[in-house]
């Protein structure tokens, strides 16, 4: 096998979080989790067809033309056989593959100051929730109602999971805190793959919110898309403000 000029996978470590979501995408095993970040093993397991671009939530996957060893199937044959699987995120979290949930587990409440307990249900039908981690082409999001939550809404408003998780897909983000440069790109080929009903934007009162409503809205207008587009604003004390 020589070396010759042709496509082949590259990685932006800057914009890679070590997810593992691109690995099983890749089903030559050319791509592993290495210190934290999704590394190219070999070049001569790359078959730069890019089936793996899709699968990464930051966009930190793309082809580009250079010259590398030549593409050996009997090597890649070799080589599967001996892969591991993908290592969760460097801090620790498990489950970052995507994947559909079934709720309606049962957690029981307390009695308090004379009150009886009573059921209540989870309504989340999907991992992970997180925007930077999920998928733009996961199977759930076809056709679905998609809800972005900003982070703090899931503690400030008591009934989120009634009035706004049950039967819809959910994006949860910062925009103070999370780098919502990628966000824009992601959200655009989310909303132009999917084929969205509708999207609603639930965010707190408070002025580092307001920023995740003009995201989704570039995000809407770079896709082209006519998708129904909705603004809900919690205030701090739990009650909507407008919807």
């Amino acid at each position: 096998m020589g070396k010759a000029k042709r496509n082949i996978i590259k990685i932006d470590e800057d914009k890679c979080n070590g997810c593992g979501v691109c690995v099983p995408g890749c089903k030559e095993g050319a791509l592993q989790i290495i210190d934290g970040k999704a590394r190219l093993v070999s070049d001569v397991y790359c078959d730069g067809l890019g089936a793996c671009l899709g699968e990464c939530p930051r966009g930190a996957l793309t082809i580009e033309e250079r010259t590398a060893e030549e593409f050996d199937e009997a090597a890649v044959e070799k080589h599967i056989k001996t892969v591991k699987e993908p290592k969760p995120l460097a801090c620790g979290c498990p489950g970052t593959m995507a994947k559909s949930l079934k709720p309606k587990v049962k957690v029981e409440v307390k009695a308090e100051k004379g009150c009886p307990g009573q059921g209540i249900s989870s309504e989340l039908g999907q991992w992970p929730v997180q925007l930077a981690l999920i998928p733009a082409r996961a199977p759930y999001l076809q056709h679905a109602d998609l809800v972005i939550l900003a982070d703090c809404t899931a503690v400030a408003y008591a009934n989120l999971h009634h009035d706004f998780i049950r039967g819809r897909v959910v994006a949860m983000a910062c925009p103070k805190l999370d780098d919502t440069g990628p966000y824009v790109e992601k959200l655009a080929e989310m909303i132009e793959v999917n084929d969205f009903r509708s999207v609603e934007v639930v965010m707190m009162e408070v002025p580092c919110c307001s920023s995740l409503m003009g995201v989704v809205q570039n995000a809407k207008a770079k896709a082209d898309s006519q998708v129904r587009l909705k603004k809900t604003i919690i205030n701090l004390e739990g009650n909507i403000n407008e919807g």
